[in-house]
């Protein structure tokens, strides 16, 4: 058994560890699993499918997007976890104490090479946006996108055209750079540079490593991601997992933060985020597998055929496809929403490119609207950590009710 299969085993084990704890707390305060949080669940949508999840979302505006490693597979960078191709298999050449070591920051500071030759692999620009990116620059040009929170590191999102204003870079970025002893800025540029020639950039200042600000196991994430997860998901009003085995906290939590009527969508390869785990034992996980479910929907496809089925219920063919590139788009396609419920204008924001020979701090939009600089010292002083544990067929939408969600 490989090493990244021996801690996906161990983490099921805990997991389910972890669900028989649940139970039996649960079964203690005289509560059934599915009942600890007393809420009305009379169905949300008309069926539990991606046609019922679509027909919901046409009618939403503040939409937010959770996605994973396997929205950017398509794009040739690899998961962590798939068998044989995943990063975590990969990376057995590189002799690691286990696979989680190369995103430490004890072992990056005794033995940075490992990193950074991982790191020349997924370095920005080397890669070009997926389908399922696409999607969510459509999302945001019809003025539905609230943010798109990711715990990728590859920056695809703002590659495709994304307004940086609009995402969340959960895991961190590759876009600036700190030296970990004087916290001096680096930018892209200058330390890809020194990568790509197979070496170790140093501090001009204090001769210590410079780290790219992603975010490693027991970092703080940057300060941004807490103010948005305050702003945004009481404001959500249809949630799309995407590309996530949702197995690393604190990311995995926020499936946990929108309201308890807002629709919940996975679309992935496998079931996920459907069992409580060790830090969240009674937390409310996704419930498509249960006869209890209200509101949750599981699409058991790639992101990218997930999305372009969507856009096919949603009557956006032909938009998602000029995106796409394709200069000729069937005249066959049809709309199957009503007129009224797809009447959503097409709104082209101006996007916003990242300077990255500049070494001043990356500006970027918290909360609200207000300005701050994203730098080190935010990033070091927020509180939460990353850490890690562990078919009905499309048919065409007759009618969409307007469940619109009033903001706050």
């Amino acid at each position: 058994m490989s090493a990244s299969e021996e801690l996906d085993a161990k983490i099921a084990e805990l997991n389910q560890m972890m669900n028989n704890c649940t139970n039996l707390i649960g079964a203690m305060f005289g509560m059934a699993p599915d009942e600890t949080d007393e809420i009305d669940e009379s169905p949300v949508l008309k069926s539990f499918d991606l046609h019922g999840a679509v027909e919901y979302m046409a009618n939403c505006s503040n939409i937010i997007i959770m996605s994973g490693a396997g929205m950017s597979t398509s794009a040739g960078i690899p998961d962590f976890r798939t068998p044989g191709t995943g990063l975590y298999s990969r990376l057995e050449k590189y002799n690691l104490p286990n696979p989680l070591a190369i995103f430490t920051l004890d072992f990056f500071r005794e033995n940075p090479k490992p990193f950074f030759l991982l790191a020349k692999e997924l370095y920005p620009n080397n890669f070009k946006p997926t389908p399922a990116h696409h999607f969510i620059q459509l999302l945001n040009e019809k003025g539905k996108l609230l943010r798109v929170f990711t715990q990728n590191i590859d920056s695809l999102e703002r590659v495709v055209g994304i307004p940086p204003e609009k995402i969340v870079e959960a895991h961190g970025t590759f876009f600036t750079n700190h030296c970990l002893d004087c916290q001096k800025e680096y930018s892209l540029d200058h330390v890809k540079e020194i990568i790509f020639n197979d070496e170790i950039p140093h501090c001009d200042e204090c001769s210590g490593i410079i780290k790219p600000d992603i975010v490693f196991f027991g970092e703080n994430l940057p300060k941004r991601y807490g103010e948005c997860v305050s702003t945004d998901f009481p404001q959500c009003d249809f949630l799309i997992i995407m590309g996530t085995s949702l197995q690393v906290a604190p990311f995995n939590t926020l499936i946990t933060r929108v309201n308890k009527k807002c629709p919940r969508l996975l679309i992935n390869m496998e079931p996920a985020g459907n069992a409580a785990v060790a830090w969240e034992p009674l937390t409310n996980v996704l419930k498509f597998d249960s006869e209890k479910n209200y509101r949750d929907v599981f699409h058991k496809s790639s992101c990218d055929d997930g999305v372009a089925e969507m856009t096919k219920l949603l009557g956006w063919q032909n938009d998602f496809e000029k995106l796409l590139g394709k200069k000729t788009v069937s005249q066959s396609s049809k709309t199957l929403l009503p007129k009224n419920a797809i009447a959503t204008p097409t709104i082209r924001s101006p996007v916003t490119t990242n300077n990255s020979k500049s070494t001043k701090a990356q500006t970027t939009v918290t909360g609200a609207g207000s300005v701050s600089n994203y730098n080190s010292n935010a990033r070091r002083n927020s509180l939460p950590q990353r850490v890690t544990p562990s078919n009905r067929s499309s048919s065409p939408i007759k009618s969409v009710k307007n469940n619109k969600t009033e903001k706050k």
